[in-house]
């Protein structure tokens, strides 16, 4: 399989979607004229045409209005943020239009569209660019939750999330653009990955280490550090928030017996609540620790490097809680 880029894995599902269902289009800043802030839409314009990739004002609330309307009427729009914090205002129209259209409707009017961007910290972007969304959008029954952190299941699931009849909050990690990886060939057949399923990104037996999104570079990171110390470490990247593949944790955690969540977002009322709960619920009598979790710290993200740097997960932090489960501290 060719080697490609994050950016480039999603412009191939975009092109390859559009070719193939003429409802599709899509719609944000900058992404015809420039090709996208992150060059995600390059050469989508000239290959489709003004009508299909379109340039907005700056104005989230209006275009993202504009995509729920053309979804009622049987569209598949592609909503591109510039970044999912700006997308808070535009939540009205994701929250309280997309998701709730289809139940309020008694489900006369589906909404088939997403909403696509990176979320999250990159490098110095300071508190109010540096937002990990992800908690906001998960918890709105509605709207289903995808978060890639490999190039194949950017493209592989960004192609389920414009083909699905429900819309779709698709959260790109921006530091993962230039991040490459193995994907299969256009060639070689439709390569679409349903929605909801994990992958068990590295079997292992002592500890299964949870994630999603770019945190699972992290946890193979880990996994790699611990393997020196004779330690096996199960990474299971969920790909997906919601609906979660609350199985796939499941048959993780009574294999390994410990669990330790990873995510990027804030601990208070974060994704890793709910794993843990479910965990608990599901699987407590196979637990022989409590489930820890690793997040960012609590607070707007700072400007400064090495706040900045103390602020996010990283290596040592869940080194430390896998320890800690393994009673190795």
């Amino acid at each position: 399989m060719p080697e490609i880029t994050y950016r480039e894995a999603l412009n191939q599902a975009l092109a390859e979607e559009m070719e193939r269902d003429e409802s599709v289009f899509l719609l944000g800043e900058e992404v015809a004229e420039y090709d996208g802030a992150y060059k995600v839409s390059k050469g989508l314009l000239e290959r489709f045409g003004p009508r299909r990739v379109v340039d907005t004002p700056i104005s989230e609330l209006g275009f993202a209005g504009l995509g729920v309307g053309a979804a009622m009427t049987g569209l598949r729009p592609i909503v591109e943020f510039m970044t999912f914090n700006f997308s808070i205002l535009a939540l009205d129209q994701v929250i309280n239009s997309a998701a709730k259209m289809y139940y309020m409707t008694g489900g006369q009017i589906p909404i088939p569209m997403v909403f696509r961007g990176p979320t999250g910290a990159a490098l110095q972007l300071s508190a109010q660019h540096s937002q990990a969304c992800e908690t906001w959008y998960v918890h709105a029954p509605g709207v289903k939750l995808v978060t890639p952190g490999t190039p194949a299941d950017a493209k592989g699931l960004l192609k389920a999330s414009i083909r699905d009849d429900d819309p779709v909050a698709f959260m790109e990690g921006e530091l993962l653009y230039n991040m490459k990886g193995e994907v299969p060939d256009p060639d070689d057949g439709d390569f679409v990955i349903p929605l909801g399923k994990a992958e068990v990104k590295r079997e292992g037996a002592d500890v299964s280490l949870i994630t999603h999104g770019k945190m699972v570079n992290l946890a193979l990171q880990v996994a790699g550090k611990l393997e020196k110390e004779d330690v096996d470490v199960e990474v299971l990247d969920l790909r997906t928030l919601r609906p979660l593949d609350v199985d796939a944790i499941l048959a993780s955690v009574r294999k390994t017996n410990r669990a330790v969540y990873l995510e990027e977002g804030w601990p208070y009322v974060g994704i890793g609540s709910q794993i843990v709960t479910t965990i608990q619920e599901e699987a407590f009598d196979y637990l022989d620790a409590p489930v820890l979790r690793v997040t960012q710290a609590d607070v707007p993200m700072p400007y400064a490097k090495n706040l900045e740097k103390l602020a996010k997960p990283d290596a040592d932090r869940v080194v430390a809680a896998c320890n800690r489960v393994l009673y190795r501290d």
